[in-house]
């Protein structure tokens, strides 16, 4: 059964874009490519600045990937999470807290983990 446009996955929809704009959509896929690949500094090292990055600029759909990417494709631990979320809320303030909070839920639901943030923020 196909799913109705209006339930389709981002996965799905990405799919129809790439093949409606396969030039373009194409070259993002092979920037991402390049750019995480190992080089002088490890992708994972790459892919946890672009979660940084996506904590500050409050992008929630970036943050999730990012995670997911962190986890799954390069072993990165909660730890190692942990140090670069610091530099995102050290870059982001009181606002980059709750984006960094955001960004361990979803570490949380990828790893089967919880971390007791004790509904603590900075604005409480």
């Amino acid at each position: 059964m196909k799913q109705s446009q209006g339930t389709q996955s981002s996965v799905d929809v990405f799919e129809a874009l790439r093949r409606a704009s396969p030039k373009v959509t194409g070259g993002l896929v092979r920037m991402r490519e390049a750019s995480y690949a190992d080089g002088i500094v490890a992708g994972k090292y790459k892919v946890l600045a672009a979660l940084a990055i996506s904590v500050v600029i409050k992008c929630e759909p970036c943050i999730k990937a990012y995670v997911e990417m962190a986890r799954d494709k390069y072993g990165v631990s909660q730890e190692e999470l942990i140090e670069f979320l610091n530099v995102a809320m050290t870059m982001g303030g009181c606002p980059g807290e709750e984006w960094a909070l955001k960004a361990l839920r979803y570490w949380e639901g990828v790893a089967g983990t919880q971390v007791d943030t004790n509904g603590d923020s900075c604005c409480t």
